[in-house]
C-alpha cells in the first residue's frame, strides 16, 4: 500500500514538473516601464514620451508596457534618477543640469552659448562624444539611451528692453541653482538669484526677483507673460533633455526587446526635436501677442557671449578641458 502511494505521488510530481515546464517554455515574460518627467501633459516632453511608449508596445507586441507620468508626480528631475539608480523605477528623462552632481562632465552643456545653433546641437549629441556622455551614466547605475530637446533659454523680465549686457546691469534674474549658471549672469553684469521653479512666478508677482530665463514653451505654458514684459532671444544656454533607463532593467531585457527600446528611443528622439522646434517658434510668435520680444542682431548676441568667456576658463578642470575641445571641434568638423 505504501509503495503504490508513494508510486501515484511521484507520478503527479513528475506529471506537475512537465506541466509547469511546457507552460514556462511556452509563455513570454512581460515587462513593465513606468516613466517619470517634470514637464506638463501639454510639453513636447510629454507627447514624446507618449510616442514612444506606443512605438514599444506596439513593437513588442504588449511584452512591453509603459506608464507614463508628467509634472513631477514621481519627483523631480534627481529623485526620479535616483529612483533609477535604486531600480524603484524604469525611466526618466531630465534636462542636463541637476545631472551634473552625478556627471560632472554634463556641466559642458551648462557653458553659455555654446551650441550657435540647433543643427550644431544634434551634430554634438548624435556623435562618438555624445555617445561617450550617455556611456558615462552606467558607472552610476543607469543606461543612456538618446538626447532629445529642451530647447534654447531665453531671458524675460518686467523693467526694459535688453539688447546688451549692460541692459542686464543689476538684474535681479532667477536662474537654477547651478554655479555655472550664477558665474554667467554675473559675468553679464545681472544679479542672478537661485531659487526653486515652483517658487519662481509669485516671486515674479512680488517683484522679488525682475526676471528669469527659460525656452520660450515654459514662458509661454506657465503664463509668465502676466508678469513679465518683455522677453529677449538671447539663447544663452542649450540645454538637452537625456532620455535614460535604469541599468538593473535593461539588462533584465532579452536582447530583442533592448533593440526595440533602442529603436524606439531613436525614432523618438527625431520625433521630440521636430516637435519641440515647431512648438517653440508657435509659442513665440504666441508671446510676441502678449510681451515685447527682442529678436537680437549677431553683433549683440557677440556682445553677451563676449561678456562669458571667463566662464569657460573657470570651469574647464571641472569638466575637462579635453571633452570642451573635442565639442568644439566636433562643430568645425
Amino acid at each position: 500500500m505504501r509503495k503504490t502511494i508513494i508510486a501515484v505521488l511521484l507520478v503527479l510530481f513528475l506529471a506537475g514538473g512537465l506541466f509547469a515546464e511546457g507552460r514556462q517554455e511556452g509563455a513570454e515574460e512581460t515587462y513593465k516601464i513606468t516613466a517619470g518627467i517634470g514637464l506638463n501633459d501639454k510639453s513636447a516632453q510629454y507627447e514624446s514620451l507618449i510616442y514612444f511608449k506606443e512605438l514599444v508596445e506596439k513593437e513588442s507586441a504588449g511584452r512591453i508596457t509603459v506608464d507614463v507620468y508628467h509634472s513631477s508626480q514621481l519627483g523631480d528631475d534627481r529623485e526620479m534618477m535616483e529612483a533609477l539608480q535604486r531600480g524603484e523605477q524604469e525611466m526618466t528623462c531630465p534636462s542636463t543640469a541637476p545631472m551634473v552632481p552625478f556627471v560632472p562632465e554634463y556641466g559642458v552643456f551648462d557653458l553659455p552659448f555654446l551650441f550657435p545653433s540647433e543643427a550644431e546641437a544634434d551634430k554634438v549629441l548624435d556623435s562618438a562624444v555624445g555617445q561617450q556622455l550617455l556611456d558615462k551614466l552606467s558607472d552610476i547605475g543607469i543606461k543612456g539611451l538618446v538626447f532629445w530637446e529642451n530647447g534654447y533659454r531665453n531671458l524675460t523680465n518686467s523693467y526694459q528692453t535688453v539688447r546688451t549686457p549692460a541692459d542686464v546691469k543689476g538684474m535681479r534674474v532667477r536662474t537654477m541653482e547651478n554655479p555655472m549658471h550664477l558665474d554667467a549672469w554675473r559675468a553679464m553684469g545681472a544679479n542672478p538669484t537661485p531659487m526653486a521653479f515652483g517658487e519662481l512666478f509669485s516671486a515674479m508677482q512680488q517683484g522679488v526677483v525682475d526676471g528669469q530665463e527659460n525656452p520660450w514653451g515654459t514662458i509661454y505654458l506657465q503664463n509668465f507673460f502676466e508678469v513679465q514684459d518683455y522677453a529677449t532671444d538671447t539663447g544663452h544656454v542649450y540645454s538637452p533633455f537625456v532620455l535614460m533607463i535604469a541599468q538593473s532593467f535593461w539588462d533584465r531585457l532579452p536582447a530583442d526587446l533592448q533593440k526595440i527600446v533602442m529603436d524606439a528611443a531613436v525614432k523618438s528622439r527625431d520625433h521630440n526635436r521636430e516637435l519641440n522646434r515647431r512648438y517653440n517658434k508657435e509659442y513665440m510668435e504666441k508671446l510676441k501677442d502678449v510681451m515685447e520680444v527682442t529678436v537680437l542682431t549677431p553683433a549683440e548676441k557677440a556682445e553677451f557671449q563676449k561678456a562669458v568667456q571667463p566662464v569657460y576658463a573657470k570651469y574647464a578642470d571641472t569638466i575637462g578641458q579635453s571633452l570642451i575641445d573635442d565639442v568644439l571641434a566636433e562643430m568645425k568638423k
